[in-house]
């Protein structure tokens, strides 16, 4: 019988956040033959200072599609809105059954601490959705079955690898992403309305130039790769095997620290 490919999963609040943060990864993990797949909670709304909300929310949704395609991942529409990402038991449904009909080997999200509530909102979801795959009697909406596989869950780096309080944050490692930083900066390219928004609102004088900073930043942070990705893998309890670590076995010559998945604790 022919063994299932493994399935990384891609969870963001807005389009274009997994481009900055999480997009060389997947792209490494499809180059490695993975099948790869794109969700933003939200439609990103909010996201433009001159189009109405429904304008940007079709811009955006074509964009993200167009970006996603670019990542040659499988895209999920979103469930929710700018500002209104939050851990309630709707939105929670929506997220899980995305989980169940992928059912991923991993699933990579926001850090538990980030410098907005919409990524913090995101991964609390994320991770509370990954728990509950197994649980038949937490119903999805739409409803999709419970399945019993493991899930081994990764948080990717704050904005400028700072908590909300400033205050540094060490990655558990880091994956060298030089080889596809180029693409990665293509499908961020899609988001293409976002360069007058991220100037405006968050003074980004070229968000390719702030991707490519940031990408540079943790290069030098891992002190081996010109650009980079830093991950934390989350607790295995009610998750995964205690030493299950699919993304370092899947792209151990790119990763950094190189530590054994059995030498962790």
């Amino acid at each position: 019988m022919t063994r299932p490919r493994p399935v990384a999963l891609a969870i963001a609040a807005h389009p274009d956040d997994i481009e900055f943060r999480m997009a060389g990864t997947l792209l490494l993990l499809r180059a490695a033959g993975w099948d790869t797949h794109y969700f933003n909670l939200s439609a990103g709304n909010c996201g433009s200072a001159r189009m109405g909300p429904a304008e940007t929310t079709r811009k955006r949704r074509a964009e993200a599609q167009r970006a996603a395609s670019l990542l040659d991942a499988v895209w999920h529409p979103s469930c929710c809105r700018d500002l209104e990402i939050t851990y309630t038991i709707p939105i929670l449904r929506k997220v899980a059954a995305v989980i169940r009909e992928v059912k991923p080997t991993v699933v990579m999200t926001h850090p538990p601490v980030d410098y907005m509530e919409d990524h913090t909102a995101t991964c609390r979801l994320a991770v509370t959705a990954a728990f509950s795959r197994g649980m038949p009697n937490f119903r999805t909406t739409p409803s999709r079955p419970a399945f019993p596989g493991e899930i081994t869950v990764y948080h990717c780096t704050a904005h400028g690898l700072v908590d909300p309080l400033n205050r540094p944050m060490t990655p558990e490692f880091y994956i060298d992403t030089t080889s596809v930083q180029d693409r990665k900066l293509e499908a961020l390219a899609a988001h293409e309305s976002q360069q007058d928004w991220l100037d405006r609102s968050q003074g980004m004088n070229s968000y390719l130039k702030a991707a490519d900073d940031e990408s540079l930043l943790v290069g030098r942070a891992s002190g081996e790769f010109r650009h980079a990705e830093g991950w934390w893998r989350h607790s295995a309890t009610g998750f995964c095997a205690a030493d299950a670590d699919p993304l370092r076995e899947a792209l151990g010559s790119a990763v950094s620290p190189r530590l054994k998945a059995s030498a962790r604790h």
